[in-house]
Order: C-alpha cells, then sequence, then structure tokens
C-alpha cells in the first residue's frame, strides 16, 4: 500500500456514520419519524421518557440492521445487547441514550472502493478497502434550535427516538480524498438496499471524521473528531482544514488535545466544541428494560433471499459477462438504475464497452449538468443502443453520433435513424469519391505531403483534417488514414 504524506506526515482517518433508518415508526415507541413536522408534535410518551413507559424494538429496525450486515459482508450477532450510554444535553430527557456497546449487532465487514492513484497519471485507481468494526442499533437524540428564540434555546423532541445504525471503521483512510470516496461508496451502499433515504441536508445520513497525524512508523497521534459532517464537499475541505492545522500545531511544539470540532463552511475552519469524551465518560450498563436481541439464523437466511443484487456483485457480474475493467463496472454500479440503464443498452446493441463508455460520459455529465437521476434521463437505453449501433456498423463517425445525441436530448428527434437522415450525417461509403478527395488533398498541399515523408506526423494529421473538411466531415476517419497512407506509400 502506498504511504501518502504530507508535509512528512502520515494521516489517519477512522468514521463514524450515522444512517437514520427508513422505518414508519421510532426504534422503541410508535410515534411517526416523518421529516418537516412542527417542533415537538411526533414526540411520544416513551421518546420524552415520562415515568411509567417502557421501550418496545422496532422489529423493521432489526431487519434494516440485518441486511446492512448482510451487503457488507459482517457477522450478525446471534444474540446482542442495548445499553444505557448516558450524558446530558437539554435535547436528551432521559439523561442517557439507549445504544449497544460490549454485544453490538453488526460485527466486523469491510467496505472497498477506487480513488485516483497518486504518480501513476490521471487515468490510474488504486482499489482500497476499509475495515469496519461494528454499526450498532441506537435511538436518536432530540434537537436544540438556537436561531428561532432570542437569548434562549428551544428543544425539539419530534427525532428523539429515531431509529439509527452507528457505523464504525477502523483507522484506515489515509488522506481526505479516500474518505470522501469510502463515506460515497456507504452512503451508495445503504441507499441501495433501503434501509437508508441517504438525505444528507435532512440529517438522514451524518458522518463524524476521526483524524489525526503521524510521522511514519510512529504510534497513532491523538485524533480530534469533526461531528455532523453532511455533505461530502464539507467533509473533504474539513478533513483538510484539520490535517493543516494539526501538522501546524505539532511543528509550532504544541501538543493536540483530544476534542469534538464542528466545520464553519462560512470560514472553512474546523473549531473545537468540547473535549472528546471516551467510553468511560458514558457510564455504559445493560438497560434493565430491554431484554437481549436474538437473531436466529432462519431470519437471517429469509432476509438474504429477499435482499437485491449488491453493488459490488452487479459489478463483479459486468466484469466477467461483459469484459468491463473493474472500474468501469463499479462507476456504473452507483445505483440500481444506472446499472439497469447500462445492461439494457449492452445487451441491445452488443457492444458493452461503448455503452460504458457513453454512460461514464456524455449521459452521466448530462445528468450531473441537470441535477437529475438516470431515470430522468432524455435518451433513453434503447436510444443509446441504437446510437452505438450506427457507431459500430459504419453509418456515422463518432462526431456524427455526438450531434445525434444531442438532437435527440433536447427532443429535436426521438428515432436514431430519422436524425442522422434529418441532418444528413451519414458517413461517406463511396470509395471511388473518397478517392478521388484524397487524390485533390494529395494535390494540393505537396508540403505537407513532404514534411510527411520526411518523419512528421503532425503533417499526415493535417492531410487527414484536409480529406475530413473537403468532405463535409461525413468520410470514415479510419478509411481516410488507410487510403492516405496507401497513397503516401505509393
Amino acid at each position: 500500500m502506498t504511504v501518502n504524506l504530507i508535509q512528512g506526515y502520515e494521516v489517519v482517518i477512522g468514521f463514524e456514520t450515522h444512517a437514520q433508518l427508513q422505518t414508519q415508526t421510532k426504534i422503541f415507541s410508535r410515534a411517526a419519524t416523518a421529516f418537516g413536522a412542527a417542533p415537538n408534535t411526533q414526540a411520544s410518551a416513551v421518546d420524552m421518557a415520562l415515568p411509567g413507559t417502557l421501550p418496545v424494538m422496532n422489529r423493521e429496525a432489526v431487519q434494516c440492521a440485518i441486511k446492512l450486515g448482510l451487503a457488507l459482508g459482517s457477522h450478525i450477532a446471534p444474540r446482542s445487547i442495548f445499553a444505557r450510554k448516558n450524558y446530558f444535553y437539554p435535547d436528551l430527557p432521559k439523561g442517557y441514550q439507549i445504544s449497544q456497546f460490549e454485544l453490538p449487532v453488526v460485527q466486523g465487514g469491510e467496505v472497498s472502493f477506487f480513488v485516483p492513484s497518486t504518480g501513476s497519471g490521471q487515468a490510474a485507481v488504486e482499489k482500497k478497502i476499509v475495515r469496519l468494526v461494528r454499526a450498532h442499533l441506537e435511538e436518536d437524540a432530540g434537537k436544540s434550535l438556537h436561531d428561532d428564540f432570542h437569548g434562549m434555546s428551544g428543544i425539539d423532541l419530534n427525532r428523539a427516538g429515531t431509529p439509527l445504525l452507528e457505523i464504525v471503521t477502523e483507522p484506515d483512510m489515509r488522506s481526505s480524498a479516500e474518505a470522501v470516496a469510502y463515506a460515497k461508496e456507504l452512503h451508495k451502499i445503504v441507499t441501495w438496499i433501503g434501509v437508508c433515504d441517504g438525505n444528507m441536508q435532512e440529517g438522514s445520513f451524518r458522518c463524524d471524521a476521526n483524524v489525526s497525524v503521524r510521522k511514519p512508523g510512529a504510534p497513532l497521534g491523538t485524533r480530534r473528531e469533526i461531528k455532523n459532517l453532511n455533505s461530502f464537499k464539507f467533509m473533504q475541505q474539513a478533513i483538510d482544514y484539520e490535517i493543516r492545522w494539526q501538522i501546524e500545531q505539532i511543528e509550532d511544539g504544541k501538543k493536540i488535545s483530544q476534542a469534538t470540532v464542528l466545520f464553519d463552511p462560512d470560514s472553512g475552519e474546523t473549531r473545537a466544541m468540547r473535549s472528546k469524551e471516551d467510553s468511560a465518560d458514558y457510564r455504559y450498563f445493560p438497560d434493565p428494560d430491554l431484554p437481549p436481541l436474538c437473531i436466529s439464523e432462519q431470519w437471517i437466511e429469509q432476509t438474504r433471499a429477499q435482499m437485491p443484487e449488491l453493488p459490488r456483485k452487479m459489478a463483479e457480474r459486468f466484469v466477467a459477462d461483459y469484459g468491463l475493467p473493474e472500474y468501469d463496472a463499479t462507476t456504473l454500479t452507483q445505483s440500481p438504475a444506472m446499472g439497469a440503464y447500462f445492461e439494457a443498452a449492452a445487451q441491445a446493441s452488443g457492444q458493452a464497452k461503448l455503452a460504458s463508455n457513453w454512460v461514464m460520459g456524455e449521459i452521466s455529465r448530462r445528468l450531473n449538468t441537470e441535477e437529475i437521476d438516470i431515470e430522468a434521463s432524455k435518451v433513453s437505453a434503447a436510444q443509446l443502443a441504437a446510437l452505438i449501433g450506427r457507431i459500430q456498423d459504419g453509418t456515422i463517425s463518432n462526431a456524427a453520433a455526438r450531434q445525434v445525441f444531442e438532437a435527440l436530448w433536447s427532443g429535436e428527434g426521438s428515432e436514431v435513424d430519422a436524425v442522422i437522415e434529418t441532418k444528413g450525417l451519414k458517413q461517406m461509403n463511396d470509395t471511388g469519391a473518397l478517392e478521388k478527395i484524397v487524390d485533390e488533398v494529395i494535390a494540393a498541399n505537396p508540403d505537407n505531403v513532404a514534411q510527411f515523408k520526411a518523419g512528421k506526423d503532425k503533417a499526415f494529421n493535417a492531410l487527414v483534417g484536409q480529406v475530413m473538411k473537403a468532405s463535409k466531415g461525413k468520410a470514415n476517419p479510419a478509411q481516410v488514414n488507410e487510403l492516405l497512407r496507401a497513397r503516401l506509400g505509393s
């Protein structure tokens, strides 16, 4: 594994991610989990910890945990324990959070992804694997509102009791780029299997990054936890700033103190919020109101049978069945819809690599520009397959294909052949006419001919350009190259 150094320091990053589960009700009560309700209208007596109330486990939340464990290749504990995590904030009315500590429901597993490979050219990528420690079930706390009340804070308990899976990694990441790639891959997995909607703006997918630096080979440095990173852009900015800050502190002879920090997008800086707690500070002990969570092998196998094809399995199939590079296959499995779109285009056209290039290239560029999902693509998989077919059989050039694609996307036409005919984009198939153009270009450009024969390849490219211009772009570039070389070599 390549060690990336920044100013002689190795960066070490671990993640804790809170994924809000897509259940209709909360983890221990029947209160709704819908986002955006008026404050305190979705907080039951259980959520508010009123005397005499008892928590009851939500089966669907457990089902989500099983799905995640299967997706990540983890061990799903047949018996796990809920604990009380004690801390005191106004938005936590019980004075403790029900979580899991010593025996979590999901144990181990891994997330694999690709990042650009340093020093190997822009197109090179490297596969990375981040090991997971655990994923445990817990309830969310409420929310403090500081901006709506002059000189006071309001408390909204709608979020209290919302079911979460906290996913904890080993400190396996070595750069902000790796951290963001990991977070994106995990985001893809939890949305793919339907356990979380992944809405970062609404707080459904929140990441905390534990960042430290050290000299290569030295023990792990003191970590600082950047809390509640709710966009991939801010995630990279926050981690990069924190890395620079820690290195500057150490170089100035100062010590790093363990702390929880927040990232301010306006200033681009992190700022300390409080000293970081350790597990001893939370005084964990088993929750006496909840029995152990027992999951049978039969339940696990029933859930496995209902799981969709996972992104890594789909990517492996694309490599095996369509001969795609692993990077292409991983990129094309960003969502089930994108995988299905590619596969439909590949099967209909019989040209998997061309289909991959178009989906990863022009299709993705348009989707990103217009900020739409592939389900809303203005060029269907069938249309793309027809377009690829016309490139492959020599009816149109790659340049003409882009014009056809533009017409399809903008709604100028819906049938590939009709657009080609209307715009006059068919390649020249009359060999005699092309030979005449080639001969005329050679006769009109004696300097380029002489330079080519003297070994200058640029002169040949200039002649190709002249032929394409004379044919109004309708000549087949491969035929032009072949004819030119044949004429110039004689």
